[in-house]
């Protein structure tokens, strides 16, 4: 491959086989480096996704400069995506400066506002051969600086998603089941049914947020009822976060990053190795 993809054959090719592929957040080039060394070694496509946030902090141009070099020592699919985006003008800055994926996110939106608000990206987008998620439904919970309360959180109706996907043009949809941003207070509530539904009118390939925290075979389970991408973060962070305070609880002097950033690194390997063989996507490649 050697080159930053867009996600359409990856997931197309996912949806065809019954497995999904992962989307891991990442912040910095540690945690890049992270998924992209485990997912060569496991033979799995990869998708890297980024937050505003992580985009405002590390620099879309760093992050596509990363991405390039990592792309050009494997040869996995590999694509970098933009998470959870809501400003128009800053996906397509970064459409410019070489993302082939990205999701905007207008599910607070009215209904048709939201409609037109992503037919615009589409627009933009596929002149440049960039694939569009769009969301419909909100899924409660904290993603990163973007926050939905319990009260405002809403679940994808079948129908309406039938208009929204014929209207929009978009090449996945990111669909609200009962999963959350963050972790869970017990154990989810996911409706599976709606998301079979989902599936049996829609053909385009169906994303699942908030895999976070969600038990192995509930994520299983929405992979064979036809998910193909399933987007991972917190379940990342928190043992790198927590590695990194441990080296220092046992190494109080410590100062060097390529030292206290490694133990992060290796904690967050085993996660990664753990979601892809999850999502069934080893040795596809």
């Amino acid at each position: 491959m050697h080159t930053i993809l867009s996600t359409r054959e990856m997931l197309l090719t996912a949806q065809k086989n019954n497995y999904a592929v992962p989307a891991f957040n990442i912040h910095n080039m540690e945690t890049m480096q992270v998924v992209v060394d485990v997912a060569r070694k496991l033979r799995s496509p990869l998708i890297i996704a980024a937050t505003p946030s992580t985009v405002e902090y590390a620099d879309r141009d760093y992050i596509v400069a990363m991405a390039q070099a990592a792309a050009r020592q494997t040869d996995i699919p590999l694509a970098i995506h933009l998470d959870h985006h809501e400003e128009i003008n800053d996906i397509e800055r970064s459409i410019d400066a070489g993302f082939r994926s990205v999701m905007i996110d207008a599910s607070k939106k009215p209904f048709e506002e939201n409609i037109e608000i992503v037919k615009e990206i589409v627009a933009y987008a596929h002149k440049y051969d960039t694939t569009v998620e769009a969301e419909l439904g909100k899924l409660v919970g904290q993603e990163d600086d973007l926050i939905v309360d319990e009260n405002d959180s809403a679940y994808t109706d079948p129908e309406a998603a039938v208009e929204f996907v014929e209207k929009t043009g978009i090449d996945s949809l990111a669909v609200a089941i009962g999963t959350a941003h963050g972790l869970y207070k017990g154990t989810p509530k996911l409706d599976f049914d709606r998301l079979q539904q989902i599936r049996s009118e829609i053909d385009i390939p169906l994303v699942l947020h908030g895999a976070s925290d969600v038990p192995d075979e509930f994520v299983k389970r929405t992979i064979s009822l036809g998910i193909c991408k399933v987007n991972v973060a917190t379940d990342l962070k928190i043992p790198f976060s927590d590695a990194v305070k441990s080296y220092f609880l046992e190494n109080p002097d410590a100062n060097d990053p390529r030292k206290y950033m490694t133990p992060g690194k290796l904690a967050m390997e085993k996660i990664v190795e753990h979601k892809i063989k999850v999502c069934g996507s080893e040795n596809r490649y």
